[in-house]
């Protein structure tokens, strides 16, 4: 546990600080899932039209994933400068390598113009976007709840996480308007249109963002010259467990919003007939009341303690994941819909408080590459695979209670880390070693 006082920073730097964070993590998240939705629409025809429909869609996932897999690198990566050169100058570089990107897969070549060299391509741009992704969520995170005050880290924190639900609708609202076009054009150049706009988001990220000014803890940890010459070696070297604990808390959330939000949309179109609305709407308004229930656990984290809120949430995503599917073979629209929503805002339990949750199992001289490892672990072995294993047990077995018992599986190993780690919390003895805080913010 860190030994520096925190310094105070006035009320409105920290307003500009959570804007900045909040705007620029809503961009790279809109960034990284547009690929997510074209992988379920469009991508299978684009870029593998040789194999059939369903192989087709098994390797648009499967590319879909390798983002993910990209992501522990870009946290240790760029957690380990984030670490030793601060948070700021991290962040804007991951904003402009993934707005480039992203803006560069609307410009690829299909397999019919060129070949294989098309899902090269794709996979390589897809590397990048993963290997950013793993790095902005750690230095957008710090510099919220570094200027933070002590009892409102849930709080601060969840700006950052309300990022991710409000680039999804983004996302999501982006394809709505362009798969209204005729089936024709939005295969021809209609799918293009999103990534191409991430352009013009990456102005207005640059913009907010090369203005900010780096956190009170990590100018003090510079003065005092206390910064660790390799981060990620003292992270597992002291911190493997709460690394390991931090993925497994961060794992099944994932696992659960992407069978919902990926794996169903396909789902629903390819096996039900459903018209691709159905799940986009579910997903836009649970998104848009997921950013106001993000923040509302938080809140209740900082009062009651992360791990109550936590061990919640992962309780209704053991519980959604098994209603969810069986509402979604009803193939009602209505109900799916529904289904969909309650989906999106009974999880925010999980990443409401995961931001603070998962910094503050670290000092802050280890912080950035500690909980981005932790974090995006999670992220690749839940969300990343996630689609992926869906679809492989659909197509092996024929039935979604393989994919309900995968899901909740996944939220059993979410709860048993959250409950890891609170008793670690209550066994952590007084001193400089760093406790996992799944607990009210504390002070250091």
């Amino acid at each position: 546990m860190s030994s520096v006082a925190r310094p105070t920073v006035d009320r409105a730097t920290r307003n500009k600080i959570v804007l900045a964070s909040s705007v620029g993590t809503t961009i790279e998240m809109y960034d990284f899932f547009i690929y997510g939705t074209a992988a379920a629409l469009v991508f299978s025809g684009q870029f593998f039209p040789q194999v059939s429909p369903v192989i087709g869609t098994l390797l648009a996932f499967a590319t879909f994933g390798v983002g993910f897999v990209a992501r522990p690198l870009g946290g240790v990566v760029i957690g380990h400068y984030g670490d030793r050169i601060g948070r700021k100058k991290t962040l804007v570089f991951t904003l402009i390598m993934m707005g480039l990107a992203t803006f560069c897969i609307g410009l690829l070549p299909t397999y019919d113009s060129v070949g294989l060299a098309a899902p090269a391509l794709l996979v390589t741009l897809r590397l990048i976007q993963g290997f950013c992704a793993g790095g902005e969520w750690g230095g957008a995170v710090l510099i919220a709840t570094e200027n933070a005050p002590e009892n409102r880290r849930g709080l601060y924190g969840s700006w950052t996480m309300m990022g991710s639900p409000a680039g999804l609708v983004l996302a999501t609202g982006a394809f709505a308007l362009v798969t209204a076009l005729p089936t024709e054009q939005f295969e021809s150049w209609g799918w293009r249109l999103p990534f191409l706009a991430s352009g013009v988001l990456l102005a207005l990220g640059l913009f907010l963002r090369v203005s900010l000014t780096e956190t009170p803890e990590f100018l003090e940890m510079s003065k005092s010259r206390t910064r660790e010459r390799s981060p990620l070696m003292k992270v597992l070297r002291s911190n493997p467990r709460s690394v390991l604990l931090g993925a497994g808390v961060n794992l099944g959330f994932n696992t659960f919003i992407y069978l919902v939000f990926t794996f169903s949309l396909a789902y629903s179109i390819e096996e039900l007939g459903l018209a691709k609305s159905v799940i986009m709407t579910g997903t836009i308004v649970g998104a848009l009341l997921q950013i106001g229930a993000i923040p509302a656990f938080a809140v209740l984290s900082d009062r009651v303690g992360r791990h109550v809120v936590l061990l919640g949430g992962a309780a209704f995503t053991i519980i959604w994941t098994a209603v969810f599917f069986a509402v979604l073979n009803t193939a009602q629209p209505a109900m799916i819909i529904i289904a969909t929503v309650l989906a999106f805002v009974g999880s925010a339990a999980m990443i409401g408080p995961m931001g603070a949750g998962l910094t503050e199992l670290f000092g802050t001289s280890v912080r950035y590459t500690g909980a981005s490892l932790g974090y995006q672990l999670g992220a690749v072995l839940g969300g990343g695979l996630a689609p992926f294993i869906a679809a492989s047990l659909f197509a092996g077995t024929g039935t979604t209670w393989t994919i309900v018992a995968y899901g909740a599986s996944a939220g059993a190993i979410s709860a048993l880390s959250v409950g890891l780690l609170w008793r670690d919390t209550r066994r952590a003895a007084a001193g400089d070693e760093p406790a996992p805080a799944l607990a009210p913010a504390r002070v250091e």
